[in-house]
């Protein structure tokens, strides 16, 4: 029985547990972090670089991505043990217009299977980089499709069924900012470094040895929770704003920590875009949690001379024993410098773009997905079983349920998907974009609506999964096809039908 899942089948809360007293007792105290007023924030935020392409036979702009093993310092002493894409630790920003081809060679150095999923992108399944899209040791992949979306903050990862968790933490991981026409003439800060600014936010735990430990807490629920955090791989990040009002990239990009971010003054901020990109019009507030996988575009606005940190506030979604899992715990994470004078004429509109719009269609089907001890329905993920096929064209409407006390969150490929109602009632404001990843609270019912275009194959699935790595991993997933007319439900490459 996984250590997560012990204190539920013993039916302890937290009272129970710190009545056991002796080492667990004082642990489960000592659990909360807080590093407010603690952290050096001596090291330049490093910026990500963009990735670059150049213009292939076809016309597509092609994109070379060298995974591989490295060394990265990320404090004094000795150098950590890492895997990046094109460097040592992460890897650059792919970035790319709506209307454009594009192709990629991804070469595995390393010397085991890995893959790279673009995350929150629309594709066709083959080109997806889910765990069926691998690429062995020394050997390359190259997927290519047309970019069909709007102007978003999306991402690149490992998916590997079993260990995605492992790659992703060991480094492999990047920004994949799609571009659009109806997003230039807002005079949005756009300039990618100064005031249009990435922040990959991760979590790591490193040993004496200063290599990363994946330590799950004791009886945690979550998987790994790091105690140290980086930003863009730096540990104590500062930026030097240059200009009035700075738009923030946000990236939860750990594997099972939840961010509930906030400034150190309390301001207010714009939150102006959630996964699938531009909301319709801003919302303000001094407070956003955003869940592993999910990403959101703030804009913040600055003082001439001031300084203020960007931090995680204590969350209130714990559940049993959520100061285990780092729920408690407050957290700086990057320091903010505003030079003398500031320049810029960047403005927020109060109109952004167009609300999702599928709360009015016909819908085809809708489905129900309880989220439960590492499965969904009650079925734990096999690579050879495709669980439904949805048909190309339609609109379903999903209504899923975490069910199990602990936190978990839902991310669809290959589409974005409106939040209709959360337990019957209109979402809050942050949930009224478009997403591909939600945080299921425990106990609530999201009913997500999403339409099912383009790209149709019988045997090539997506998946549906939660995007906690080590849930994942463990099983809490799913397959779905997307089929054309007349087709049904095939068998993916390489498999037999699962009984």
């Amino acid at each position: 029985m996984r250590r997560r899942t012990v204190l539920k089948a013993f039916g302890w809360g937290i009272g129970g547990a710190v009545a056991l007293g002796g080492g667990f007792g004082a642990y489960y105290l000592g659990a909360k972090r807080d590093t407010v007023g603690k952290v050096a924030f001596d090291a330049a935020l490093s910026i990500p670089a963009l990735a670059r392409s150049q213009r292939g036979a076809s016309g597509a702009r092609v994109f070379t991505l060298g995974i591989q093993p490295g060394e990265t310092r990320f404090k004094a002493g000795r150098a950590t043990r890492t895997w990046g894409v094109n460097g040592t630790y992460l890897g650059p920003t792919i970035r790319a217009r709506r209307g454009e081809p594009v192709e990629f060679v991804v070469h595995n150095g390393l010397d085991e299977e890995t893959s790279l999923h673009w995350h929150g992108m629309h594709l066709p399944a083959v080109m997806d980089g889910g765990p069926h899209q691998t690429v062995a040791a020394g050997q390359s992949w190259t997927p290519r499709w047309t970019i069909d979306q709007p102007a978003a903050t999306l991402w690149y990862h490992p998916h590997l069924h079993g260990s995605t968790a492992e790659h992703m933490y060991r480094g492999l991981a990047g920004l994949f900012i799609v571009d659009d026409e109806q997003v230039e003439p807002l005079n949005l800060p756009s300039e990618y470094g100064v005031d249009d600014v990435p922040m990959i936010v991760q979590d790591r735990a490193f040993d004496g040895d200063q290599q990363f430990a994946q330590r799950e807490p004791l009886a945690g629920s979550l998987g790994v929770i790091g105690d140290e955090i980086l930003v863009n791989g730096t540990i104590g990040p500062y930026f030097d704003v240059t200009t009035r009002l700075v738009r923030l990239r946000l990236l939860n990009g750990s594997p099972a920590r939840l961010y509930h971010f906030g400034f150190s003054d309390d301001r207010r901020f714009s939150l102006i875009a959630t996964d699938g990109g531009l909301l319709a019009a801003p919302w303000q507030t001094d407070r956003l949690y955003l869940s592993p996988g999910e990403r959101a575009e703030i804009v913040v606005a600055f003082e001439p001379g001031e300084r203020v940190e960007l931090r995680s506030y204590p969350a209130a979604h714990g559940g049993v024993l959520g100061r285990l899992d780092g729920f408690d715990d407050r957290l700086d994470i990057c320091q903010f410098r505003a030079a003398g004078s500031l320049s810029g004429d960047a403005a927020v509109p109060a109109v952004l773009g167009a609300a999702p719009d599928l709360a009015g269609e016909a819908v085809a089907q809708e489905r129900s997905f309880v989220l439960a001890s590492n499965q969904i329905n009650g079925r734990s993920m096999a690579m050879d079983r495709i669980d439904f096929g949805v048909r190309e064209g339609t609109v379903e409407v999903w209504e899923v349920t975490n069910d199990n006390g602990y936190l978990h969150n839902f991310h669809v490929h290959d589409v974005q998907f409106q939040v209709l109602t959360v337990d019957g009632g209109a979402p809050e404001p942050h949930l009224r974009g478009w997403k591909d990843t939600v945080l299921l609270v425990q106990g609530r019912r999201y009913r997500l609506a999403m339409r099912f275009r383009d790209h149709t194959d019988p045997n090539m699935p997506y998946m549906y999964h939660c995007h906690l790595l080590a849930h994942e991993d463990d099983g809490m997933m799913g397959q779905f096809v997307v089929l054309g007319a007349g087709e049904q439900v095939g068998v993916p490459p390489g498999q037999h039908r699962h009984p």
